[in-house]
């Protein structure tokens, strides 16, 4: 069965699920998008590895990467194989020196490592025809939207100065308010570039 390569698209607060999450993954190179509703954990797992940010503690799949790196484990692609009434299933395809396993995984567990791992997302036919959704904008007309999006609304954190800024990012991220710690980052990136 061919593959379909899958990225992430973004995320979202769920407006169906109360703690919820919508992770959207689209199509490589296509119009179609998977929307996956996943747990509030795994979506911080997925947005500080996506963020680029630094935990204090590992989180666990931080924990899982690690092992892995340990005993030379490394997960060469994960793919969304199954759709079973409303819910998508994942297996991890990992490698040793000796051998090929085939892991099963939830989807939300799945993506988190693919970003932990750098490696490929994939998914078939039937569950992007089942499940997957078209949207009908051109992607440089959805980046122009988001970016007016950003200019017009503004940060909580814009007045604090740069090194205010960071403390405030140091303290959010030990005390594990990983959002906050995004609009911080977000805020101080925009600073960067005005300079």
């Amino acid at each position: 069965m061919d593959k379909i390569k899958l990225e992430i698209i973004g995320m979202s607060y769920s407006q169906s699920q109360s703690g919820a999450y919508a992770l959207i993954l689209g199509e490589v190179d296509g119009k179609r998008r998977l929307p996956i509703i996943i747990g509030g954990f795994e979506a911080q797992a997925i947005a500080i590895e996506l963020e680029k940010m630094q935990p204090s503690r590992p989180l666990t799949h931080d924990l899982f990467k690690s092992f892995a790196d340990n005993f030379n484990i490394t997960i060469k692609e994960v793919v969304i194989n199954k759709f079973i009434e409303g819910v998508f299933h994942a297996e991890l395809l990992c490698l040793n020196e000796k051998a090929e396993y085939r892991i099963d995984a939830r989807t939300s567990d799945a993506v988190a490592l693919a970003l932990r791992f750098h490696c490929p997302i994939y998914t078939n036919e039937k569950i992007m025809s089942a499940a997957g959704i078209v949207v009908e904008e051109p992607r440089e007309m959805a980046e122009e939207i988001k970016t007016k999006t950003k200019k017009s609304s503004k940060s909580a954190y814009e007045n604090l100065t740069m090194e205010e800024l960071k403390d405030l990012l140091k303290k959010s991220v030990d005390n594990e308010e990983y959002e906050k710690a995004s609009k911080i980052r977000d805020e101080i990136k925009r600073k960067e570039k005005e300079l």
